[in-house]
């Protein structure tokens, strides 16, 4: 659970953005998305290996 301590008298929309701040920082948002979309691992480790095929072909056209 996230907790925002705050001041007397502070401001609502401060303690907001501090509140947001920490959320985002958590990486729920982000833990999500990754579970909502689950990719079979076979299809995961095809999709590094194409990048890794592409990533090396960039680098051999730099060359």
């Amino acid at each position: 659970m996230i907790v925002v301590p705050l001041k007397e008298g502070e401001n609502i929309e401060r303690a907001l953005k501090k509140f947001k701040r920490k959320f985002e920082k958590t990486g729920i948002i982000r833990e999500l998305r990754y579970r909502q979309a689950f990719t079979k691992p076979s299809v995961e480790k095809r999709k590094q290996k194409m990048r890794a095929i592409y990533v090396q072909h960039l680098q051999e056209e730099e060359d």
